[in-house]
């Protein structure tokens, strides 16, 4: 379990702003901090992760203290059993991907690992090339095999998918979550896309200017209520068309355009371009938007 008390004043483009959280996670569990820009979630995670400092209070994971102001404890970012991917791929361009990944192995650890790593993350093929052969996807898959050398109990994200295309973004999602079920971690991951975080997340924390707002599943924050049912998809409207006395609404999920028919009352709400939830309710086809 991770518990964290953090207080920290941050300074961004809006001024200052007092970040005052209190965390809570299961071992096991795949949380993601959402919220808009400068609340406040990178600066969660490089906390954790000993790369930025709290003003004050106290990070303890699986019963080990990490940081604590008032013993005026702070473990070391290399002693803190974490794997932390960035946006950027940050790959050694002289080493070769079998090269960077052995060059996170802990001293005196089992190069079993790298193996095991190549295999699950589909890197085998391209174990002896270096970064400037490899895409962007393929990068990632090698930068996210790194952060879990050192086989590491939490894995922190900070939006690590924001800068590929919708196919490949789907793809890596599928190799986060195995690892994260394969490697039994506790992820959080930082992220703006609501189909990502429905997708990846059992727990979400809505953040807004450095506190807490929201604490739950995200398909009920993301709905306000608690929807049943066997589906649920994220997609955008595309079109809105009256028909006599209905609406059909063209939503784009994935590669695949559906229409649902809403009466006016659930359109009035609704635009061309909203990000919205299809889900299924008592039989019956819902829409809400994002």
């Amino acid at each position: 379990m991770i518990k964290a008390r953090l207080r920290k004043q941050l300074w961004s483009t809006e001024g200052e702003m007092d970040l005052n959280v209190e965390l809570s996670i299961e071992k096991g569990t795949f949380v993601t901090l959402y919220g808009p820009s400068g609340a406040g979630k990178t600066s969660i995670l490089r906390m954790l992760a000993g790369l930025l400092p709290p003003d004050s209070g106290k990070i303890e994971v699986e019963g080990q203290t990490w940081f604590d102001s008032g013993q005026k404890t702070s473990l070391a970012p290399q002693k803190r059993k974490l794997g932390f991917l960035f946006q950027d791929y940050a790959l050694f361009p002289n080493m070769t991907v079998r090269q960077n990944l052995e060059f996170a192995l802990s001293k005196g650890q089992k190069s079993t690992i790298i193996e095991e790593l190549l295999e699950v993350m589909q890197l085998t093929a391209m174990a002896d090339r270096k970064p400037e052969l490899l895409s962007g996807g393929q990068k990632q898959r090698v930068a996210l095999a790194r952060a879990l050398v050192p086989q590491p109990g939490v894995l922190l994200l900070d939006e690590p998918l924001s800068a590929l295309d919708g196919d490949m973004r789907s793809r890596l999602q599928g190799f986060i979550l195995e690892a994260h079920q394969r490697f039994h971690l506790t992820t959080i991951l930082v992220s703006h896309d609501v189909g990502e975080i429905l997708k990846l997340s059992d727990h979400m924390l809505t953040l807004f200017e450095g506190k807490i707002i929201k604490s739950g599943k995200p398909a009920e924050i993301f709905s306000n209520h608690e929807v049943s049912g066997k589906f649920q998809f994220t997609g955008e409207i595309l079109d809105i068309t009256q028909q006599d006395f209905i609406f059909v609404i063209s939503v784009l999920i994935g590669r695949n355009l559906i229409k649902v028919v809403a009466d006016e009352s659930d359109t009035r709400n609704l635009n061309i371009g909203d990000k919205v939830l299809v889900a299924s309710k008592a039989f019956n086809p819902i829409i809400q938007k994002l």
